[in-house]
């Protein structure tokens, strides 16, 4: 497994100075699907209309809408904070896009300090995601924020 500090510099340099947001956020979830162990989804939940939408992603299908306020996305996007999901089956109002996911990790992104989208990532594994990860991909989304959204 790469480390964050190499993840965060290998996004970096795949993104800076590119001014395609679809393209940028495709690219960050390959990024993530290549470097990450023991996950089965990442990918994006773009706010659309105040709804969270489905974005670049790798995995099986997915969710198309998430209300702000359901599962973790949505409380993710409306507490404006990350959700670090030990057991996804004990989360009140868990959507179940993919029942192999046991565990995830979903984090704010940010364009004039409201939230424009979420970085979701789901394992199979409970309790996959740590501290470090927290850490980790909150820095991920800041390097997102400064490129893809202009922070």
């Amino acid at each position: 497994m790469v480390s964050y500090e190499e993840l965060n510099a290998r996004l970096e340099a795949l993104i800076a100075g590119v001014p395609h947001e679809i393209a940028n956020l495709a690219n960050a979830s390959a990024l993530l699907w290549e470097s990450l162990e023991e996950i089965n989804w990442a990918g994006f939940y773009r706010m659309e209309a105040g709804q969270l939408v489905l974005g670049p992603f790798q995995g099986k299908p997915a969710c198309i809408e998430i209300p702000v306020g359901r599962g973790v996305c949505g409380t993710a996007a409306a507490e404006d904070r990350t959700q670090l999901v030990y057991d996804v089956h004990a989360f009140p109002g868990h959507i179940a896009c993919d029942s192999a996911s046991n565990s995830e990790i979903v984090v704010p992104l940010h364009r004039g300090g409201e939230v424009t989208a979420v970085l979701d990532i789901d394992s199979p594994r409970i309790g996959r995601f740590t501290e470090t990860d927290r850490d980790g991909l909150e820095a991920f989304a800041g390097i997102l924020e400064k490129y893809v959204y202009g922070k």
